[in-house]
């Protein structure tokens, strides 16, 4: 994606940004994200921004979906995944959920130049 900056996080974690706004980032262990069996915190956990909660439903949905969330996280216009999971998706999904978080912070005028480039505007 068009001007992307990698930043690092407080923690050393790698913070995807576009015009200063995060949209993919890493998180470090937290404790509102636990295994239920063992409650080790989950050390692999990547937020992604949505556009809308309508957006964040949608990929929470289903019982086997990857995607999730915590209360920390309620009200926030993002989805979380763990690493160790993202096999269970294929590669179009994984591209259009990181465009989407892109889309969802940056400039409307950086959007739309984007959007026109690849012939979806």
């Amino acid at each position: 994606m068009p001007h992307v900056e990698v930043v690092t996080g407080s923690a050393g974690n790698p913070v995807y940004q576009v015009g200063g706004k995060s949209f993919v980032f890493f998180r470090t262990a937290r404790p509102d994200a636990r295994d239920p069996l063992t409650g080790e915190r989950y050390a692999d956990v990547i937020v992604l921004w949505v556009a809308s909660e309508a957006d964040k439903q949608a990929l929470l949905r289903g019982p086997h979906s990857p995607w999730f969330t915590t209360t920390h996280f309620d009200g926030h216009l993002s989805v979380l995944i763990r690493a160790s999971r993202l096999g269970e998706l294929d590669r179009e999904e994984l591209v259009e959920v990181v465009q989407e978080a892109w889309l969802s912070r940056a400039s409307s005028r950086r959007a739309q130049a984007w959007l026109r480039s690849v012939g979806l505007y």
